[in-house]
């Protein structure tokens, strides 16, 4: 009598994405299956004889411990002719995970087909057989052959989990197609038992894709909550709420992630800063420049100085924006900023500093506004009480439609003084 040994296969794939290039990657498992007694997992399993039972388990030891030639040479010595077509199957699958082991994805996957065409498999080893060499196509990158292979799939799946319908979703966005793309993202991420950063960002891809915003902030809120170290998502966040308007929620966003320490790049200070000036809180935005300027995050150019000056001019500390704006002045390339610093000088009624400011700022050229420049130049000499030489920059700003008629009422207003003496 013919001795039979009973062998279970079970093989896998395993295929994840790996950040926003959509990598991806598998591993290949293969189990027997038996009871504590060494019998057959199940009995109504076909059988294996145990010649070639043993040539199987040797090729799989061998593939196991990564010696794929010596598996190659064990499969090599049976009669295949003489194989039932369950033993048949049994072998491709076992050729399968060789040459996938190998990298060598297309002979992998000939060697599911065959498995398949053997007719050894059952209806859900079948089904299981199909899907890996879908997966296979996107280990390959070859999105549109993967995803008319999942959907092939698909078309006969009973109940297909979350993983599946999250390939597919890779698929057909690796291809551009975003609008099949979403429908299997969101099933992948409702159909998700723990939750997964990669699917999760996947449909927030494409919901940010489409200015769904309202959708991509409950996505984001769900994956800062996951994985809160990842600074990432919190400058997303904000920004979104940023796209919605929603100015003091952005700044909310921000100021977390800055008291969690995630903030570290000079572009992130300067939107917090921004964000702090726009909400009307210009002394903190100012804290967090200075501190973040003695820390040594931030690099120390004309508009980093003009910005700290900005907070503390809208937080009325004049004396604070001085020292920054003089900075910003002297590195920037046009005059502009040594009159700004000139009308904090007249701000802080200190006459002389504002001229000296202003005289800087009309040598140094290329005003946006020239007349306005003249126009304060007559205002500071005017408070130090040089009456004609103020008269001569009025005279000068009065030729501008603009101040015109502010240099004309101190024009007069010189000539009745002139006049009084």
């Amino acid at each position: 009598m013919k001795t039979h040994a009973t062998v279970v296969w079970t093989t896998h794939i395993v295929v994840g994405v790996l950040a926003a290039g959509a990598i991806l990657s598998g591993v290949v498992a293969l189990a027997q299956q038996t009871d504590s007694r060494g019998r057959s997992a199940s009995a109504s399993t076909p059988t294996i004889d145990l010649a070639t039972g043993k040539v199987l388990n040797a090729a799989i030891e061998a593939l196991n411990a990564e010696r794929h030639d010596e598996a190659l040479a064990a499969i090599a010595t049976l009669d295949r002719d003489e194989l039932s077509p369950y033993e048949n199957s049994r072998v491709e699958q076992i050729l399968f995970s060789i040459f996938y082991a190998q990298g060598q994805y297309p002979a992998a996957r000939e060697h599911l087909q065959r498995a398949i065409e053997a007719g050894g498999l059952n209806a859900g080893e079948i089904a299981q057989a199909q899907y890996q060499g879908a997966q296979l196509f996107m280990t390959e990158e070859r999105w549109q052959d993967g995803a008319a292979a999942l959907e092939e799939w698909f078309s006969a799946a009973v109940s297909p989990n979350s993983a599946a319908y999250y390939l597919l979703a890779v698929a057909y966005y690796q291809m551009g197609d975003y609008t099949r793309a979403l429908p299997p993202a969101q099933r992948a991420v409702d159909l998700m038992d723990r939750e997964q950063e990669s699917w999760i960002g996947l449909l927030l891809a494409l919901r940010l894709q489409r200015e769904e915003y309202d959708e991509a902030i409950r996505l984001l809120q769900r994956l800062v909550v996951l994985v809160p170290e990842r600074k990432t998502y919190w400058l997303q966040l904000s920004s979104v709420y940023g796209q919605k308007e929603d100015y003091v929620s952005s700044l909310a966003i921000m100021q977390l992630a800055y008291d969690a320490g995630l903030l570290t790049e000079d572009a992130e200070i300067r939107r917090l800063a921004d964000l702090l000036l726009f909400n009307e809180l210009p002394y903190r935005g100012a804290q967090v420049l200075m501190a973040a300027t003695e820390a040594g995050t931030v690099t120390l150019d004309d508009k980093l100085y003009e910005k700290l000056a900005n907070c503390w001019i809208a937080a009325r500390e004049f004396d604070h924006a001085v020292a920054p704006l003089q900075s910003a002045a002297e590195l920037a390339s046009t005059g502009d900023v040594f009159v700004r610093l000139g009308e904090v000088h007249v701000q802080r009624e200190d006459w002389p500093a504002a001229q000296g400011a202003l005289e800087r700022a009309i040598v140094k050229g290329r005003l946006s506004d020239a007349a306005g420049a003249q126009w304060l130049m007559g205002v500071s000499l005017f408070s130090q009480q040089q009456l004609d030489a103020a008269r001569a920059w009025f005279e000068q700003s009065e030729q501008s439609v603009r101040h015109r008629d502010a240099s004309r009422a101190y024009l007069d207003l010189i000539e009745s003084e002139l006049a009084a003496r």
